[in-house]
């Protein structure tokens, strides 16, 4: 989530900027099959997915954020009516690459297939839409890391599946279910005084970052390299709002909580926001990050360990409704116009670079 470049320095950027190409993994489809056409209430909204892979080679796919992650309330389908989205109220993961372990994870083998389960009716805001007519999609943004970059340096690479959506009507019932907490105690604030000393210090770390971004897209224009690295052709306006969203956050009722409310806090998984309430959890591998200072240090942009990126990151999602597309800075730079745009990480990798850019 950041980036910035000084043309002095463009030479010795070049390798960061230049993007690495997807590998494209063929065979994986995604077949999906509802409850009736017609149901009365959203709890009758239950899905099975069978993921099938009629290649030659096993594939190991990252789970999270995905019809693969049927554990997580992260957004597994993408849902319209009437070719409008429907509010999503789940939660958004930011992850660790080197952190994730064998459990982030599905291998579905050649020649095979899996099936998974899922109950929508608490991720989705179904009231504000209304009864009527709902098409479900399941989200196939499935990414794998490469065995060989398991442990130095991981990269994510995408992986093209096709599907099958399902059309459901929703007569009645709509009510808004809330998701399960698994600490009951929903602690607004964190209670370790060196947790949240340490939650406090990324938050104008964040901002400080946004601040900086914003005046350097602003300033620096479209045909700078880093930007266009990042972003490509999208207007500066766009990004800059973001930044500036983030920059001007003062939200007296948003929670940054050191408590996992929702047991979210698996592997690799950093910090994460619950859409519904755009409250901020972080989890134990956040406290191991490094201040924002220290890029001037020993720290560096791609490793993504950066407290107030990390927490630039989870705000965007809060304030500016991003997604996330795919994790790593080299992978955010192969993104699309609009997927670097939606994408958070983006704005942590730029704006990290921006900043070792100007201030070191």
């Amino acid at each position: 989530m950041r980036v910035l470049s000084l043309f002095a320095m463009s030479l010795g950027f070049a390798s960061t900027v230049l993007a690495t190409p997807y590998k494209r993994f063929d065979g994986i489809s995604v077949e999906l099959a509802g409850p009736a056409a017609s149901v009365s209430s959203v709890e009758d909204l239950k899905f099975t997915a069978t993921v099938s892979n009629s290649g030659s080679e096993d594939v190991r796919v990252l789970k999270y954020g995905t019809i693969l992650d049927d554990k997580l309330p992260t957004r597994s389908f993408k849902v319209t009516k009437d070719g409008e989205a429907v509010p999503f109220t789940g939660i958004k993961l930011q992850v660790s690459l080197p952190d994730l372990d064998d459990t982030a994870f599905v291998t579905i083998p050649a020649g095979d297939k899996i099936t998974v389960v899922h109950a929508v009716a608490p991720l989705f805001d179904f009231a504000a839409a209304g009864p009527g007519k709902f098409t479900f999609e399941p989200n196939t943004n499935f990414q794998v890391i490469g065995t060989e970059d398991r442990v130095a340096s991981p990269e994510l690479t995408k992986l093209d599946a096709t599907s099958s959506s399902v059309e459901v009507e929703v007569t009645g019932d709509l009510k808004k279910r809330e998701l399960v907490t698994v600490d009951k105690r929903a602690v607004s604030t964190c209670t370790n005084a060196s947790r949240k000393s340490f939650i406090d210090a990324s938050y104008a770390e964040a901002k400080t970052l946004a601040s900086t971004a914003s005046s350097y897209v602003t300033s620096k224009g479209a045909n700078d390299s880093l930007y266009r690295a990042y972003y490509g052709a999208t207007a500066t306006s766009r990004v800059a709002s973001v930044f500036n969203a983030v920059a001007t956050e003062g939200s007296n009722s948003r929670t940054l909580s050191c408590t996992d409310t929702y047991g979210a806090c698996t592997s690799g998984v950093i910090a994460y926001t619950l859409i519904a309430s755009t409250n901020i959890y972080f989890c134990s591998i956040f406290f191991n990050e490094v201040a924002t200072s220290n890029l001037c240090g020993s720290t560096t942009v791609a490793s993504r360990n950066v407290r107030g990126g990390t927490t630039l990151h989870e705000l965007t999602h809060a304030v500016a409704g991003t997604d996330d597309v795919t994790y790593g800075c080299s992978a955010d730079q192969a993104l699309s116009d609009a997927n670097s745009y939606a994408n958070a990480d983006n704005y942590n990798c730029f704006s990290t670079q921006v900043y070792a850019n100007t201030r070191c």
